[in-house]
């Protein structure tokens, strides 16, 4: 009697692990596109932050490998990434009573343009743009920086892969 109950559990769990393999929650659908193209983003913001480009390109092409089965090309993709980085700045946000800014807000905005050579009706242009909040005492440098170009640029990049590939 164990040993059909046991072989009545392993049937019934190898059916079930077998059936959730089907679903990805983290990836994109990328179709018939074996190649991506992530060009090089150019930071044309009127202030500069020396590091941006090469970080917010690094960090998109990074997610597309994480998050697909694509490989990357630098010519050529089936899939083509490229614009340019259009703002960062710095505004105040929330007034103390001393009439002083009680945080600070680093806003990025990226213009990108898609395009799917497979399927041409999917190729966009859009602009993309997050922000985080620091505290206005603090100087954005550092790890006060680090800590906001991360997390605008993750939800960022985020935004612009389900836009191009998360059909959900």
């Amino acid at each position: 009697m164990k040993k059909i109950t046991f072989l009545f559990l392993f049937l019934v769990f190898s059916v079930i692990s077998s059936g959730c393999g089907i679903y990805k929650f983290s990836g994109g659908s990328t179709g018939d596109a074996k190649t991506i193209q992530v060009d090089f983003f150019p930071n044309q913001a009127p202030l500069i932050e020396p590091q941006l480009s090469q970080l917010f390109t690094q960090n998109m092409q990074d997610l597309f490998l994480r998050q697909t089965n694509l490989e990357l090309v630098r010519t050529g993709g089936d899939l083509r990434f490229e614009g340019e980085i259009t703002g960062y700045r710095v505004t105040p946000m929330g007034a103390t009573s001393q009439q002083t800014a009680a945080q600070n807000r680093l806003t990025i905005t990226v213009n990108v343009r898609f395009y799917n050579r497979l399927k041409e009706e999917d190729d966009f242009e859009k602009q993309f743009s997050f922000y985080s909040d620091f505290d206005a005492n603090a100087q954005l440098i550092g790890g006060v920086l680090d800590a906001a170009l991360e997390e605008i640029l993750e939800r960022i990049i985020q935004d612009i892969f389900n836009a191009s590939l998360g059909n959900w």
